[in-house]
């Protein structure tokens, strides 16, 4: 992505009249209700299309119980609309969300407690650039959840592994969304490189394997420092989530 097209989205994103979620008085309890309103499809049901959603919101409630009513930081790569990120700026309360999104255009979201960075994240200068940002802003260079529901390209997905895992708090949750793409769709599945339900297997039986883009070093790193990794099935043919527990 050149300069001139993710300049001219954040253009469109600055122009763009959005939708303030800090006026919003809703009484909604579960996740799941939050992720409906807000049109995420990572509710039961897709209110953008009434139809069924992924189905990810009783696995995020199982493992964001932890984090309510407690100060976190969150960073979203892959926000599309900001519907996700509103629910969980509203369920989770005392959270900080930061989103990085390839076409910040699409953000249809306020918040005093949202914060959005138009980006490629495949350019790891514009990358470092914009984490010292919010390094400045909040004077931490951790986040306590980092979610991942990006292009779901499996070169975006070991890269963003490789890249942000690192920024994860100790005990914090790194997630990675519709993991198993490129395993359903060839045009995810764009580089020759391990899957992401292998590299799954063999770090928990603490192996290494073959990557272009996961070194021996990386390897090591992960081994060393992930607890423990859950998957999930959701509602539809391609609904695969995994959270990934850091270690203290």
């Amino acid at each position: 992505m050149n300069f001139l097209s993710l300049f001219k989205r954040k253009i469109l994103y600055n122009l763009k009249k959005k939708i303030n979620i800090d006026n919003d008085n809703v009484n909604l309890k579960s996740l799941d209700d939050f992720f409906h309103f807000y049109g995420s499809d990572k509710a039961n049901i897709f209110k953008k299309k009434n139809t069924k959603g992924h189905g990810f919101s009783k696995f995020y409630s199982h493992y964001l119980e932890k984090f309510k009513n407690k100060h976190i930081r969150i960073l979203e790569i892959g926000s599309f609309a900001g519907a996700s990120a509103a629910a969980l700026s509203k369920y989770l309360k005392e959270t900080k969300i930061f989103c990085f999104d390839i076409n910040i255009s699409n953000f249809i979201y306020s918040s005093k407690n949202i914060y959005v960075f138009g980006l490629d994240v495949n350019d790891q200068k514009s990358v470092q650039k914009n984490l010292k940002k919010i390094k400045d802003l909040t004077k931490l260079d951790t986040f306590d959840i980092i979610i991942d529901d990006g292009s779901h390209n499996l070169s975006d997905i070991l890269n963003n592994l490789k890249t942000f895992f690192k920024l994860v708090k100790k005990g914090g949750l790194y997630i990675i969304e519709d993991y198993k793409h490129p395993n359903y769709y060839q045009y995810n599945n764009n580089v020759n490189d391990i899957l992401i339900d292998q590299l799954i297997s063999n770090i928990q039986r603490k192996n290494f394997f073959n990557s272009e883009i996961i070194n021996k070093s990386d390897q090591i790193f992960l081994i060393n420092n992930i607890k423990i990794i859950n998957t999930h099935r959701g509602n539809l043919k391609d609904s695969d989530i995994c959270f990934i527990e850091k270690a203290t």
